[in-house]
């Protein structure tokens, strides 16, 4: 038994009563004054029933004891101890080891508005409600793969087994052939981009100018062939189009291919004319530019630069105040840096914007050595420039990692608990069956 202290009156009994709770095996014995409170509570309503009066009592407990007057409640102990509290301190603090989304069910129990919650909890509490929605998204994902066989006709069979060959590594073996296909297949544009720049391995045209090597031009061909049919199968097979046009991930796939059939229709559909314009052939070589986009089509394929692009995503704050941070510097020191050269008569700081140049290269410490400081001055400016460059870019760098190592083991607890979930309703489903069975 424990017992919650009571406060100090005068008479030193409570005035309106007490009641005795049994609350999991647990006996606490409360003040009628305190509990009175919050009136619309059940343990007020306890106060205020009539101990005779069997159904209201029954309403409102699991069981009672006449004989000792003692409501027992097959709840939470270690909750209540922290519900209770509410009475002496109008708010609530939910203890380690609770699961707070347990504990909002035993405020609804005992009728306690969720809102004396202190603002720590509150945080805690949405941080886990967005964790059981990522959950059942999860969850509901993994079920409508298992359900492709559901599906009410052949052509709906038929979009899902699809979408799922396309966009599934993990559901079949051909999937992930499909799925090692297409990183390869990057892998091998982005090579023939960077190996089709090497002078050596160009070839000369008709006018005389350097081209890539028609067999370089070949694997191209056959890549952007493997991307365009990948992108049609999975628009054609995607069960919302308009929500696949838009994510960004399916934008990069499109910037990737839309270039090289711009290039291919002005190269060879233009005319020459319209080829000669100086205008066209650049936008030609800036399309073709445009194909390093085809790298980021890795992160589809790649759960560990997901991961990363979401912990840079929630450090956009950190990375601001580093931009604040070398901002202020860059502006500062660049300005002391154009003051201090200025008596000397080879400077090189000819203005302080020129000095920006300066002071970025050496606060992030690469130090091209185009421009440098001659005097003394300068010279100290420089060191106390490159010792600020050094700590505010390794502020933020600890943030930015822990981020990044909370999101990916986070996310690995939620893939393994959506999976704990759908096994426990296939073995719920089972037991189910094989009950009617026996029926």
């Amino acid at each position: 038994m424990w017992t919650i202290p009571k406060p100090n009156y005068s008479s030193g009994l409570c005035a309106e009563g007490e009641i005795v709770v049994n609350i999991g095996g647990v006996r606490v014995v409360l003040c009628g004054d305190v509990l009175n409170r919050y009136p619309d509570s059940r343990l007020a309503e306890l106060l205020k029933c009539s101990t005779q009066d069997h159904e209201v009592i029954s309403s409102l407990c699991d069981d009672f004891d006449p004989g000792r007057k003692e409501f027992y409640f097959d709840r939470d102990s270690d909750a209540f101890k922290c519900i209770i509290d509410v009475y002496y301190f109008d708010e609530i603090h939910i203890k380690r080891g609770i699961c707070p989304i347990c504990f909002i069910k035993e405020m609804e129990f005992w009728k306690i508005d969720p809102s004396v919650l202190d603002e720590c909890c509150k945080s805690y509490l949405s941080e886990k409600e967005e964790e059981l929605k990522e959950i059942a998204n999860k969850v509901k994902i993994i079920l409508e793969d298992l359900e492709v066989d559901q599906c009410i006709t052949r052509a709906q069979r038929c979009q899902r087994f699809l979408w799922r060959l396309m966009e599934k590594p993990g559901s079949s073996l051909p999937a992930r052939f499909i799925a090692i296909a297409s990183f390869l297949s990057v892998l091998v544009s982005a090579v023939v981009m960077c190996v089709g720049t090497i002078p050596e391995l160009q070839v000369t045209d008709a006018e005389g100018k350097q081209v890539e090597h028609p067999v370089l031009e070949a694997i191209e061909t056959a890549c952007m062939s493997w991307f365009t049919a990948e992108y049609l199968l999975r628009l054609a097979s995607s069960p919302n189009k308009l929500h696949f046009a838009l994510s960004i991930m399916n934008i990069i796939d499109f910037m990737a291919i839309i270039p090289f059939y711009v290039v291919l229709s002005l190269t060879y559909l233009g005319t020459t004319s319209m080829m000669e314009l100086a205008n066209v052939q650049q936008a030609v070589q800036a399309l073709r530019i445009m194909r390093i986009a085809r790298i980021f089509k890795l992160a589809r394929h790649s759960s560990g630069l997901q991961t990363l692009t979401y912990a840079l995503k929630r450090s956009l704050k950190e990375l601001g105040l580093l931009l604040m941070y070398m901002g202020v510097g860059i502006f500062v020191f660049s300005a002391l840096a154009y003051t201090m050269e200025q008596s000397h008569p080879e400077t090189l700081f000819r203005s302080i914007p020129q000095s920006f140049w300066w002071a970025i290269i050496t606060m992030t410490t690469v130090g091209y050595g185009d421009i440098y400081p001659k005097t003394t001055l300068g010279k100290c400016n420089a060191a106390v420039s490159f010792l600020c460059g050094v700590i505010a870019i390794a502020l933020p760098i600890h943030p930015i990692i822990n981020n990044f190592v909370v999101f990916y083991n986070k996310q690995k607890v939620l893939e393994t608990a959506a999976k704990h979930e759908v096994e426990l309703m296939e073995l719920k489903a089972g037991g189910g069956a094989r009950r009617k069975s026996r029926n």
